[in-house]
């Protein structure tokens, strides 16, 4: 196989003129039909049982069967059961210390819905289930209250009152009844649907979101630790209401916020969402925000952010505060046919996703040379080479360990496997452990260089499982998005003609045989690693 280049490409689709075309919709007919599945009918019914328990406190009653937290994750469990029978739904359960605003000893039980897929790799879908009341004037007395002067104690947090009853009434329609109904609806849609997935999808319902996000760290706790793969989380928190508590009404776009750098996989996953959401519900905009969520304030995401998981968090556009964290979130403030929405466009990117096969990797990892350092030197990077500071000026060398060529030689993925097998083999016994001061064993580097002229962009990543084919985007530097792609073979590398890797950022997603792509992985320059600087006495 050849090395492809845009030339390349151009030139194979001009010299074809006389060989038939098949054309097929960027819509998958069969994602239209499960987007269309989505019942408002049914998402109001939810919503109204979950704000008919009153309250869903972390700390509230377990023991009645009409109110309180623990009826209301009993019906969660059962309604899910009782969607399809392909999910294995489970409490996920933790023992709490008092801590916080925890006050005293709880069992905590997040819901899990799990529908398997081909691979192991998990997308989440999620939200958090519990409520809370924090006083008659709720989250816009927060909001409004005057800034503590300096050197002033602020006032104390409403959740540690003494005596406080975690009984009283906190219905919680769309704090967080909206995210929950959406995530168990797009459960019953996409379990009954026919689709072999290759990615495993959770549906995920978390409890103690209002004290601290303790669920969901806890069970992101667990998958650091068992080492779990985590494509997204598409987390839904307060996405049921149109209407402003200033009067703007907006029905027709979503907020989702995503946490950085500008790169990041938590980036690449919202512009996937946009990106879905402009082909299977083209109605409804997806305004993306480069944060990890609102000013001061945060969501369930953040703990699968903060252990490495790509994550987002979609809010609806308009919130009406004073409809929060009080008794008065009732769901006469949820506008069930702009939740329904915000479902269909989550349900779009989350089945797109999970059809798809994992990104590629475009980092690796490579032994220095006997007897070279770990810093960079002034004029090179490590996202295409592996010199050091006493070696500047001297050649660099391919990240993939592999002499770069001229002419058109392209690795396909099986000989890309058999070189990075070779890459991490265990040493032999002619390595010794390098002596105090050396490079480590290992260093990642980003697959990314200037061959074969000195002024290209080379392109390499490692192959990912089930792909077919795979997309190349870049953009100016400066730019926020992708502003160019090329799709291409079923090859692991690719040059962009006298294009600049100073310039442009680029990226990499992978195709699947459905024609379904990954989220896009892209290369980004390694943080420069320093060393001590040894001065003469």
């Amino acid at each position: 196989m050849k090395r492809l280049s845009v030339a390349a490409v151009v030139f194979v689709a001009l010299s074809m003129p006389g060989h038939a075309q098949t054309i097929t919709p960027d819509a998958d007919p069969r994602i239209v039909a499960l987007v269309g599945a989505v019942s408002d009918t049914r998402i109001k019914s939810l919503v109204e049982t979950l704000a008919g328990f009153h309250t869903r406190n972390t700390l509230s009653d377990t023991t009645s069967t009409t109110r309180g937290i623990g009826a209301a994750r009993q019906w969660i469990f059962d309604e899910l059961k009782r969607s399809s029978p392909k999910l294995q739904v489970s409490f996920d359960s933790y023992k709490l210390a008092p801590q916080g605003r925890i006050t005293r000893q709880v069992e905590l039980r997040n819901v899990l819905a799990v529908l398997p897929g081909r691979s192991e790799r998990r997308i989440y879908v999620s939200a958090h289930y519990d409520t809370v009341n924090i006083g008659a004037t709720g989250q816009i007395g927060a909001n409004t209250r005057p800034p503590t002067p300096p050197g002033q104690t602020a006032p104390p947090d409403p959740q540690l009152r003494k005596q406080q009853d975690y009984n009283v009434e906190a219905p919680g329609a769309n704090d967080n009844a909206s995210g929950t109904a959406l995530t168990m609806e797009l459960a019953r849609v996409i379990a009954s649907s026919t689709l072999d997935f290759d990615a495993t999808i959770v549906f995920a319902l978390w409890a103690g979101e209002e004290q601290g996000l303790i669920g969901a760290q806890a069970h992101a706790d667990r998958l650091v630790k068992g080492k779990v793969v985590v494509d997204a989380d598409f987390n839904n928190d307060i996405v049921g209401n149109s209407r402003g508590g200033n009067g703007v009404i907006d029905a027709e776009s979503v907020r989702v916020y995503s946490d950085g750098p500008e790169d990041s996989m938590s980036r690449s996953l919202a512009r996937y969402i946009e990106r879905m959401a402009a082909l299977y519900v083209p109605g409804h905009r997806v305004r993306l925000l480069s944060r990890q969520d609102r000013f001061s304030r945060g969501s369930d995401n953040a703990a699968f952010n903060q252990r490495g998981f790509p994550a987002v968090v979609f809010r609806e556009s308009n919130e009406n505060f004073a409809m929060q964290h009080a008794a008065t979130d009732t769901v006469d403030g949820v506008d069930m046919a702009y939740l329904t929405q915000n479902a269909r466009v989550n349900l779009a990117g989350v089945v797109s996703l999970a059809l798809a096969p994992p990104a590629p990797k475009v980092t690796t990892t490579e032994r220095p040379a006997a007897g070279e350092g770990t810093q960079s030197s002034g004029e090179a990077t490590s996202s295409d080479t592996t010199q050091t500071g006493n070696q500047k000026g001297a050649a660099t060398r391919a990240a993939t360990d592999i002499p770069a060529t001229t002419g058109t030689q392209t690795k396909t993925a099986a000989e890309t496997k058999t070189a990075a097998q070779a890459r991490t083999a265990k040493p032999g016994t002619g390595n010794q452990t390098p002596a105090a001061g050396l490079a480590p064993r290992e260093r990642t580097v980003v697959m990314i260089g200037r061959q074969p002229s000195g002024y290209d962009a080379n392109l390499r990543w490692n192959a990912a499982p089930g792909a077919v084919a795979y997309r190349i985007y870049w953009r100016e530097a400066w730019a926020p998005d992708w502003q160019h792609s090329q799709r291409i073979g079923n090859v692991t590398e690719f040059v962009l003609p006298n294009v600049s890797i100073d310039d442009y950022v680029f990226g990499v997603s992978a195709i699947g045989a459905g024609g379904h792509e990954s989220l896009t992985a892209a290369y980004v320059t390694l943080q420069r690693r320093e060393t001590e600087i040894k001065l003469v006495p």
